[in-house]
């Protein structure tokens, strides 16, 4: 059987060594977008080392790669990589991110859920340093033709949006460029970059990376409705509802409630065709 449950979940958790500096934060930011215009002093916090803060979101870069492919090659999990879809992603923030550090990282397999015809894998991701734990991140991983081997079909969790008008709206394009740099963050995949790599996976063109999408509109929620302050945000999460490629934009609505913000993520130029849903940021 590809997934055998009993044996992925009781696997011992793969521990690693992670570490980043300012380059790595300058290099993920600019690869969000950031630094337009280059002289603005919201977007210097981005893009100078003297005045950096760092994107949450960052989380899903550092020590790129190791949770993830380390999951889905844990004990009691066999799958054709192909297969593979990102369905969501999830960050709890135990405290600001800092510009430098070094961290453990812990990553095991902590859910695996049923769907039928496919099975998502729950990567999780413990991440702390000397000071103690820094962040939580949770990738739920949608695996077609891996469905029916008994276990429970999991939770279905849907953000009901507000049926008044969004609070603030924000469009962002994607450069032409921005996948090719995004990837240097860590993120390798073919299809992000290779034209014919992508037409294989049955796409006209490469397209962004899923967490590109999801840090840029972190990025435009932390400007626009947390006053450009990292710290305030506890946790973010998203379901990857559609694909985007590069040279298009995004339109990003919020509504603001008291201690989170709901979001709708669509393609302006795809008729508002859905990118990422039941995205939510917690704040403080």
């Amino acid at each position: 059987m590809p997934i055998d449950a009993a044996k992925a979940l009781a696997a011992d958790p793969r521990l690693g060594d992670i570490g980043w500096d300012h380059k790595d934060i300058q290099l993920y930011h600019l690869g969000l977008g950031a630094g337009r215009p280059a002289t603005d002093p919201d977007e210097l916090r981005y893009t100078l080392e003297s005045k950096l803060h760092v994107l949450p979101s960052f989380a899903t870069v550092a020590g790129a790669g190791m949770a993830m492919m380390g999951g889905l090659a844990a004990p009691g999990i066999d799958i054709n990589l192909a297969h593979v879809l990102h369905g969501g992603q999830s960050i709890e923030l135990h405290r600001p991110i800092p510009v430098k550090g070094r961290a453990t990282s812990t990553a095991r397999v902590a859910a695996l859920y049923d769907k039928g015809k496919a099975a998502v894998v729950v990567l999780r991701t413990e991440v702390a340093d000397a000071d103690g734990p820094l962040w939580t991140s949770d990738a739920q991983i949608f695996v077609r033709g891996e469905g029916g081997f008994g276990g429970e079909r999991g939770p279905s969790v849907r953000e009901e949006l507000p049926e008044r008008a969004p609070d603030r709206v924000e469009e962002r394009h994607i450069r032409e460029d921005q996948a090719l740099l995004y990837r240097l963050s860590g993120d390798w995949n073919p299809l992000h970059a290779d034209p014919e790599f992508a037409k294989t996976a049955g796409f006209d063109q490469p397209i962004l990376h899923g967490l590109c999408s999801y840090g840029m509109t972190l990025k435009a929620v932390v400007d626009r409705a947390l006053g450009g302050d990292v710290s305030r945000v506890r946790a973010y999460r998203t379901r990857f509802a559609g694909i985007v490629f590069p040279g298009e934009t995004l339109r990003i609505r919020m509504w603001q409630e008291p201690v989170r913000v709901l979001v709708s993520v669509t393609a302006v130029e795809r008729d508002d065709a859905p990118v990422l849903a039941d995205t939510v940021v917690e704040h403080a």
